[in-house]
Protein backbone atom coordinates (compact mmCIF):
# COMPACT_ATOMS: atom_id res chain seq x y z
CA UNK A 1 0.00 0.00 0.00
CA UNK A 2 2.71 2.41 0.90
CA UNK A 3 4.42 1.64 -2.39
CA UNK A 4 1.22 2.41 -4.28
CA UNK A 5 0.85 5.67 -2.41
CA UNK A 6 4.47 6.43 -3.18
CA UNK A 7 3.88 5.76 -6.86
CA UNK A 8 0.89 8.04 -6.85
CA UNK A 9 2.96 10.78 -5.26
CA UNK A 10 5.68 10.38 -7.84
CA UNK A 11 3.23 10.62 -10.70
CA UNK A 12 1.61 13.67 -9.14
CA UNK A 13 4.96 15.43 -8.87
CA UNK A 14 5.87 14.55 -12.44
CA UNK A 15 2.60 15.54 -14.08
CA UNK A 16 1.47 18.48 -11.98
CA UNK A 17 1.81 21.94 -13.45
CA UNK A 18 4.28 24.30 -11.75
CA UNK A 19 2.92 26.06 -8.67
CA UNK A 20 4.01 29.34 -7.21
CA UNK A 21 5.23 29.51 -3.63
CA UNK A 22 1.98 31.28 -2.63
CA UNK A 23 -0.11 28.54 -4.25
CA UNK A 24 1.88 25.88 -2.44
CA UNK A 25 1.34 27.52 0.93
CA UNK A 26 -2.37 27.91 0.25
CA UNK A 27 -2.80 24.28 -0.78
CA UNK A 28 -0.82 23.05 2.20
CA UNK A 29 -2.82 25.18 4.63
CA UNK A 30 -6.12 23.94 3.20
CA UNK A 31 -4.93 20.34 3.38
CA UNK A 32 -3.79 20.61 6.99
CA UNK A 33 -7.07 22.26 7.96
CA UNK A 34 -8.91 19.26 6.53
CA UNK A 35 -7.00 16.84 8.75
CA UNK A 36 -8.28 15.81 12.16
CA UNK A 37 -5.39 17.30 14.13
CA UNK A 38 -6.60 15.73 17.36
CA UNK A 39 -6.52 12.20 15.97
CA UNK A 40 -4.11 9.78 17.68
CA UNK A 41 -3.65 7.87 14.42
CA UNK A 42 -0.97 7.96 11.78
CA UNK A 43 -1.89 11.28 10.13
CA UNK A 44 -2.32 14.62 11.87
CA UNK A 45 -0.80 18.06 11.41
CA UNK A 46 2.26 17.50 13.59
CA UNK A 47 2.99 13.98 12.35
CA UNK A 48 2.46 15.00 8.76
CA UNK A 49 4.92 17.88 8.97
CA UNK A 50 7.42 15.70 10.81
CA UNK A 51 7.14 13.02 8.15
CA UNK A 52 7.90 15.40 5.30
CA UNK A 53 10.54 17.25 7.26
CA UNK A 54 8.54 20.48 7.34
CA UNK A 55 8.92 20.93 3.59
CA UNK A 56 5.92 22.61 1.98
CA UNK A 57 6.92 21.37 -1.44
CA UNK A 58 7.08 17.78 -0.24
CA UNK A 59 3.76 18.16 1.54
CA UNK A 60 2.02 19.50 -1.55
CA UNK A 61 3.37 16.54 -3.52
CA UNK A 62 1.29 14.10 -1.45
CA UNK A 63 -1.94 16.10 -1.65
CA UNK A 64 -3.41 14.19 -4.60
CA UNK A 65 -2.89 10.88 -2.79
CA UNK A 66 -4.62 12.02 0.41
CA UNK A 67 -7.44 14.09 -1.12
CA UNK A 68 -9.20 10.89 -2.21
CA UNK A 69 -9.20 9.54 1.34
CA UNK A 70 -10.25 12.86 2.86
CA UNK A 71 -13.19 13.19 0.48
CA UNK A 72 -14.19 9.59 1.18
CA UNK A 73 -14.02 10.23 4.91
CA UNK A 74 -16.43 13.17 4.70
CA UNK A 75 -18.86 11.21 2.55
CA UNK A 76 -18.72 8.11 4.76
CA UNK A 77 -19.24 10.05 7.98
CA UNK A 78 -22.13 11.99 6.46
CA UNK A 79 -23.85 8.74 5.51
CA UNK A 80 -23.12 7.18 8.91
CA UNK A 81 -24.47 10.20 10.74
CA UNK A 82 -21.26 10.80 12.64
CA UNK A 83 -17.67 9.77 13.12
CA UNK A 84 -16.67 6.16 12.50
CA UNK A 85 -14.64 4.71 15.36
CA UNK A 86 -12.85 1.43 15.94
CA UNK A 87 -14.49 -0.38 18.85
CA UNK A 88 -12.75 -3.74 19.01
CA UNK A 89 -9.88 -5.73 17.53
CA UNK A 90 -9.67 -9.51 17.62
CA UNK A 91 -6.53 -11.39 16.59
CA UNK A 92 -6.90 -14.91 15.20
CA UNK A 93 -3.89 -17.21 14.81
CA UNK A 94 -4.22 -19.61 11.91
CA UNK A 95 -1.90 -22.31 10.58
CA UNK A 96 -2.44 -22.79 6.85
CA UNK A 97 -1.32 -26.18 5.61
CA UNK A 98 1.42 -26.55 3.05
CA UNK A 99 0.61 -28.39 -0.17
CA UNK A 100 1.43 -32.07 0.16
CA UNK A 101 4.04 -32.10 -2.59
CA UNK A 102 6.09 -29.38 -0.87
CA UNK A 103 5.14 -29.99 2.77
CA UNK A 104 8.31 -31.81 3.82
CA UNK A 105 10.68 -29.17 2.42
CA UNK A 106 8.82 -26.15 3.80
CA UNK A 107 8.12 -27.77 7.16
CA UNK A 108 11.81 -28.61 7.50
CA UNK A 109 12.91 -25.11 6.45
CA UNK A 110 10.31 -22.87 8.14
CA UNK A 111 8.45 -25.04 10.62
CA UNK A 112 4.66 -24.71 10.98
CA UNK A 113 3.13 -21.86 8.99
CA UNK A 114 1.54 -19.22 11.20
CA UNK A 115 -0.47 -16.19 10.13
CA UNK A 116 -2.48 -13.69 12.13
CA UNK A 117 -5.83 -12.39 10.93
CA UNK A 118 -7.18 -9.22 12.54
CA UNK A 119 -10.92 -8.67 12.77
CA UNK A 120 -11.64 -5.00 13.40
CA UNK A 121 -15.17 -3.80 14.23
CA UNK A 122 -16.50 -0.24 14.24
CA UNK A 123 -19.38 1.54 15.96
CA UNK A 124 -21.25 1.54 12.63
CA UNK A 125 -21.21 -2.23 12.22
CA UNK A 126 -18.40 -2.46 9.69
CA UNK A 127 -15.91 -5.32 9.95
CA UNK A 128 -12.43 -4.94 8.44
CA UNK A 129 -9.92 -7.72 7.97
CA UNK A 130 -6.13 -7.57 7.90
CA UNK A 131 -3.41 -10.20 7.93
CA UNK A 132 0.28 -10.40 8.82
CA UNK A 133 2.97 -12.88 9.69
CA UNK A 134 3.54 -11.84 13.30
CA UNK A 135 1.25 -10.77 16.16
CA UNK A 136 0.96 -7.17 17.25
CA UNK A 137 1.41 -6.30 20.90
CA UNK A 138 -1.52 -5.31 23.05
CA UNK A 139 -0.14 -1.77 23.19
CA UNK A 140 -0.14 -1.46 19.41
CA UNK A 141 -3.70 -2.79 19.17
CA UNK A 142 -4.91 -0.38 21.84
CA UNK A 143 -3.49 2.47 19.78
CA UNK A 144 -6.17 1.85 17.16
CA UNK A 145 -9.12 1.59 19.54
CA UNK A 146 -11.27 4.72 19.47
CA UNK A 147 -9.69 6.07 16.31
CA UNK A 148 -11.29 6.66 12.93
CA UNK A 149 -10.06 4.25 10.23
CA UNK A 150 -9.38 7.30 8.06
CA UNK A 151 -6.88 8.50 10.67
CA UNK A 152 -4.59 5.75 9.41
CA UNK A 153 -4.08 6.76 5.80
CA UNK A 154 -0.49 5.82 5.00
CA UNK A 155 -0.27 3.80 8.22
CA UNK A 156 3.30 2.78 9.06
CA UNK A 157 2.59 1.15 12.42
CA UNK A 158 1.23 -2.26 11.49
CA UNK A 159 0.90 -4.05 8.16
CA UNK A 160 -1.96 -6.25 9.35
CA UNK A 161 -3.95 -3.58 11.17
CA UNK A 162 -3.16 -0.99 8.51
CA UNK A 163 -4.66 -3.35 5.93
CA UNK A 164 -7.77 -3.71 8.08
CA UNK A 165 -8.06 0.09 8.31
CA UNK A 166 -7.98 0.38 4.52
CA UNK A 167 -10.59 -2.39 4.30
CA UNK A 168 -12.83 -0.32 6.59
CA UNK A 169 -12.17 2.87 4.63
CA UNK A 170 -13.16 1.23 1.37
CA UNK A 171 -16.33 -0.24 2.88
CA UNK A 172 -17.30 3.06 4.48
CA UNK A 173 -16.79 4.97 1.25
CA UNK A 174 -18.33 2.25 -0.90
CA UNK A 175 -15.37 2.11 -3.27
CA UNK A 176 -12.42 -0.23 -3.94
CA UNK A 177 -9.41 0.63 -1.79
CA UNK A 178 -7.33 1.68 -4.78
CA UNK A 179 -9.77 4.57 -5.34
CA UNK A 180 -8.65 6.02 -1.99
CA UNK A 181 -5.04 6.00 -3.12
CA UNK A 182 -5.17 7.31 -6.67
CA UNK A 183 -5.93 6.35 -10.23
CA UNK A 184 -5.84 2.66 -11.06
CA UNK A 185 -2.57 1.79 -12.75
CA UNK A 186 -3.41 -1.77 -13.86
CA UNK A 187 -6.09 -4.42 -13.55
CA UNK A 188 -3.69 -7.22 -12.66
CA UNK A 189 -0.22 -7.77 -11.24
CA UNK A 190 2.30 -10.49 -11.91
CA UNK A 191 2.70 -13.11 -9.21
CA UNK A 192 5.69 -15.42 -8.94
CA UNK A 193 6.10 -18.79 -7.22
CA UNK A 194 8.42 -19.75 -4.38
CA UNK A 195 10.24 -22.75 -3.00
CA UNK A 196 13.31 -23.51 -0.90
CA UNK A 197 16.58 -25.00 -2.06
CA UNK A 198 16.40 -28.79 -1.97
CA UNK A 199 17.59 -31.82 -3.90
CA UNK A 200 17.32 -31.68 -7.71
CA UNK A 201 14.25 -33.93 -7.81
CA UNK A 202 12.32 -31.50 -5.63
CA UNK A 203 13.41 -28.53 -7.74
CA UNK A 204 12.18 -30.30 -10.87
CA UNK A 205 8.89 -31.10 -9.15
CA UNK A 206 8.51 -27.45 -8.13
CA UNK A 207 8.87 -26.32 -11.74
CA UNK A 208 6.32 -28.89 -12.91
CA UNK A 209 3.81 -28.08 -10.17
CA UNK A 210 4.01 -24.32 -10.52
CA UNK A 211 4.04 -24.26 -14.32
CA UNK A 212 0.84 -26.37 -14.30
CA UNK A 213 -0.75 -23.67 -12.15
CA UNK A 214 0.13 -21.00 -14.70
CA UNK A 215 3.23 -19.55 -13.07
CA UNK A 216 6.07 -18.51 -15.35
CA UNK A 217 8.60 -17.53 -12.66
CA UNK A 218 10.05 -19.34 -9.64
CA UNK A 219 12.31 -17.85 -6.99
CA UNK A 220 14.45 -19.50 -4.34
CA UNK A 221 17.57 -18.82 -2.27
CA UNK A 222 20.73 -20.67 -3.18
CA UNK A 223 22.08 -22.97 -0.48
CA UNK A 224 25.62 -24.21 0.23
CA UNK A 225 24.11 -27.66 0.87
CA UNK A 226 22.95 -28.18 -2.73
CA UNK A 227 24.78 -28.05 -6.06
CA UNK A 228 23.07 -25.35 -8.10
CA UNK A 229 24.13 -26.88 -11.42
CA UNK A 230 22.53 -30.21 -10.51
CA UNK A 231 19.40 -28.23 -9.67
CA UNK A 232 19.58 -26.27 -12.93
CA UNK A 233 19.91 -29.37 -15.05
CA UNK A 234 16.94 -31.01 -13.33
CA UNK A 235 14.73 -27.94 -13.66
CA UNK A 236 15.73 -27.28 -17.26
CA UNK A 237 14.64 -30.78 -18.32
CA UNK A 238 11.04 -30.26 -17.18
CA UNK A 239 10.58 -26.50 -17.68
CA UNK A 240 8.09 -25.39 -20.35
CA UNK A 241 9.30 -22.80 -22.88
CA UNK A 242 9.61 -19.35 -21.31
CA UNK A 243 9.67 -20.53 -17.70
CA UNK A 244 12.31 -18.64 -15.69
CA UNK A 245 14.00 -18.91 -12.30
CA UNK A 246 15.12 -15.99 -10.14
CA UNK A 247 18.14 -16.99 -8.09
CA UNK A 248 18.61 -15.15 -4.80
CA UNK A 249 22.37 -15.38 -4.22
CA UNK A 250 21.90 -13.85 -0.73
CA UNK A 251 24.85 -11.47 -1.09
CA UNK A 252 27.46 -14.19 -1.33
CA UNK A 253 27.42 -17.46 0.53
CA UNK A 254 29.93 -19.11 -1.77
CA UNK A 255 33.68 -19.23 -2.34
CA UNK A 256 33.18 -19.32 -6.10
CA UNK A 257 34.29 -16.39 -8.23
CA UNK A 258 30.94 -14.64 -8.57
CA UNK A 259 31.19 -13.44 -12.21
CA UNK A 260 32.31 -16.87 -13.42
CA UNK A 261 29.60 -18.60 -11.40
CA UNK A 262 26.80 -16.39 -12.74
CA UNK A 263 28.06 -16.48 -16.32
CA UNK A 264 28.03 -20.27 -16.20
CA UNK A 265 24.53 -20.35 -14.67
CA UNK A 266 23.26 -17.86 -17.26
CA UNK A 267 23.93 -20.39 -20.03
CA UNK A 268 20.81 -22.28 -18.98
CA UNK A 269 17.70 -20.92 -20.77
CA UNK A 270 15.72 -21.25 -17.53
CA UNK A 271 18.01 -18.73 -15.78
CA UNK A 272 16.00 -15.50 -15.56
CA UNK A 273 17.59 -13.17 -13.00
CA UNK A 274 20.10 -12.91 -10.15
CA UNK A 275 19.10 -11.18 -6.94
CA UNK A 276 21.65 -9.74 -4.49
CA UNK A 277 24.73 -11.44 -5.98
CA UNK A 278 27.18 -9.21 -4.05
CA UNK A 279 27.39 -7.50 -0.68
CA UNK A 280 24.81 -4.74 -0.64
CA UNK A 281 27.26 -1.87 0.00
CA UNK A 282 29.58 -2.73 -2.89
CA UNK A 283 27.79 -0.66 -5.52
CA UNK A 284 30.79 -0.61 -7.86
CA UNK A 285 30.90 -4.42 -7.77
CA UNK A 286 27.27 -4.52 -8.85
CA UNK A 287 28.00 -2.21 -11.76
CA UNK A 288 30.98 -4.32 -12.83
CA UNK A 289 28.99 -7.53 -12.53
CA UNK A 290 26.12 -6.11 -14.57
CA UNK A 291 28.52 -5.29 -17.40
CA UNK A 292 29.73 -8.90 -17.52
CA UNK A 293 26.58 -10.96 -16.99
CA UNK A 294 23.89 -11.07 -19.66
CA UNK A 295 21.07 -11.92 -17.26
CA UNK A 296 19.25 -9.17 -15.29
CA UNK A 297 20.80 -8.24 -11.94
CA UNK A 298 18.33 -7.31 -9.19
CA UNK A 299 19.20 -5.17 -6.16
CA UNK A 300 16.98 -5.95 -3.18
CA UNK A 301 18.89 -4.55 -0.21
CA UNK A 302 20.15 -1.39 -1.90
CA UNK A 303 21.89 0.60 0.87
CA UNK A 304 20.84 4.02 -0.44
CA UNK A 305 17.25 3.16 -1.25
CA UNK A 306 17.64 2.77 -5.02
CA UNK A 307 18.89 6.35 -5.48
CA UNK A 308 22.63 6.59 -6.10
CA UNK A 309 22.58 2.94 -7.17
CA UNK A 310 20.26 3.86 -10.05
CA UNK A 311 22.53 6.72 -11.11
CA UNK A 312 25.46 4.32 -11.10
CA UNK A 313 23.42 1.79 -13.11
CA UNK A 314 24.30 -0.88 -10.61
CA UNK A 315 21.37 -3.15 -11.45
CA UNK A 316 18.65 -3.86 -13.97
CA UNK A 317 15.90 -3.80 -11.37
CA UNK A 318 15.27 -2.85 -7.75
CA UNK A 319 13.11 -4.65 -5.23
CA UNK A 320 11.47 -2.52 -2.55
CA UNK A 321 10.24 -3.82 0.78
Amino acid sequence: MHLLVGSGMLIAVTLASPRTHTMQRSLLARFLDDLDCRAPGAINRRRFLATVGGSAAAAVAVLPAYRHALAARRRAEAEAGGAIRVESIEAHEIQPRYNKWIHHELQHFYGPSKRYVYEVKTNTGLVGLGESGSPESEAVRKGYIGTNPFDHVGDMTSLGLGTAMYDLMGQAAGVPVHRLIGQRQRRWVKVGSWTVSADPSHMAEAVKQYSRRGYTWLKYHLSPFENVFDQLEAMQKVAPPGFKVQFDVTMGGTDDHTPDLLIRMARFPICGAFEDPKLEKDIDAYKELRSRVRVPILYHHSPLGATFEVVRRAADGYMMG
